[in-house]
């Protein structure tokens, strides 16, 4: 049987901790369901939120880099909803159409020679293996 979301009314207190400091970070009024699937392994959603706050600050990349290179993964891994919360991400973060248009000719042209090396089996070149 699916799991159904846990709602902010029927969460623990340790997932209502997890889920006021999303809202609060966000700025949102609810967790998206990402949260509330993962609310069913209290000690997961909590790893994996603090994870993600981590990873995703700004640092030697802004947060429009990292979002480029989130989505980037999540088409590459087929991750739908990924694709979906992290497409609005990087727009919020400054995404052009443009941009995205350009994003996901890097991220076919990469899927494309990746595969081409792997079935071909090239061997790296010594000035590439440093």
């Amino acid at each position: 049987m699916p799991h159904k979301p846990i709602e902010y009314a029927d969460a623990s207190p340790a997932v209502r901790a997890v889920y006021d400091d999303i809202k609060s970070s966000r700025n949102l009024p609810d967790v998206n369901n990402f949260w509330k699937y993962l609310a069913h392994d209290p000690v997961t959603l909590k790893r994996t939120w603090e994870s993600i706050k981590e990873v995703m600050a700004p640092g030697a990349l802004d947060p429009l880099t990292k979002e480029l290179v989130y989505l980037a993964v999540s088409v590459s891994n087929g991750c739908g909803y990924c694709i979906a919360s992290h497409t609005a991400a990087a727009r919020k973060a400054g995404m052009s159409e443009a941009m995205f248009g350009e994003l996901m000719a890097v991220v076919g042209m990469a899927n494309e020679t990746n595969r081409l090396v792997n079935g071909y089996r090239v061997p790296v070149d010594p000035m590439f293996d440093k």
